[in-house]
């Protein structure tokens, strides 16, 4: 059984691409810091602003958390149902360029334990324009121990380097992803495998 620390960072994965960056990274970091409290009020009522809905199984990851947290399981019911997760309307570009910011990352990945793969990718969406067009950094970690802890760390230290809105995305080592996350890995690249994760290849 997952604790609620575990399923609040599987949903929090999940809704990759359904919640605005500024929104998520930001409950990401509550997160990492045991802002229980916060969160299990705060993500039940911006699903309902932003009118996201969730599946069966994303509602029991959310009342796993909600319970442990205290917060009135009435927003649970309150929270809007779907059929299946929405598909993600943006595109993944691969960019093998590895800046000071990819450096630190990688430094922090390395040392992380459970880490199997860190890939790059940068996110754009065809029907934006300017600024918005040039795209946005997502970092995917494969594999850690204290996943929330690790995506917390890791969005800081992009934020120290001038990301406002960082997206990190760490997920298990196996299974199928969700649908924004396999598009974000095929439009990756790789910056870093474990030697363990070589072996195996």
């Amino acid at each position: 059984m997952s604790t609620p620390h575990e399923a609040c960072h599987e949903l929090l994965v999940r809704l990759a691409g359904r919640l605005p960056d500024e929104l998520l990274w930001r409950l990401r970091d509550w997160l990492a810091a045991d802002g229980g409290a916060a969160l299990g009020t705060t993500l039940p009522r911006e699903l309902l602003r932003h009118r996201v809905g969730l599946t069966d199984d994303e509602r029991d990851l959310l009342a796993t958390a909600l319970e442990a947290w205290g917060a009135p399981l009435a927003l649970l019911d309150a929270v809007l149902p779907a059929p299946a997760a929405d598909e993600p309307d943006v595109e993944f570009r691969a960019d093998g360029e590895v800046d000071t910011a990819a450096l630190s990352v990688l430094a922090v990945v390395r040392g992380h334990p459970g880490c199997v793969e860190l890939r790059q990718a940068w996110r754009t969406d065809p029907r934006a324009a300017g600024a918005a067009r040039r795209g946005q950094r997502v970092v995917v970690v494969l594999g850690a121990e204290r996943p929330w802890a690790l995506a917390g760390t890791l969005q800081r230290l992009l934020r120290a380097h001038g990301d406002r809105t960082p997206c990190v995305e760490v997920l298990p080592p196996h299974g199928e992803p969700p649908a924004y996350h396999r598009a974000a890995i095929i439009g990756s690249a790789p910056l870093w495998r474990s030697a363990a994760a070589l072996v195996g290849t």
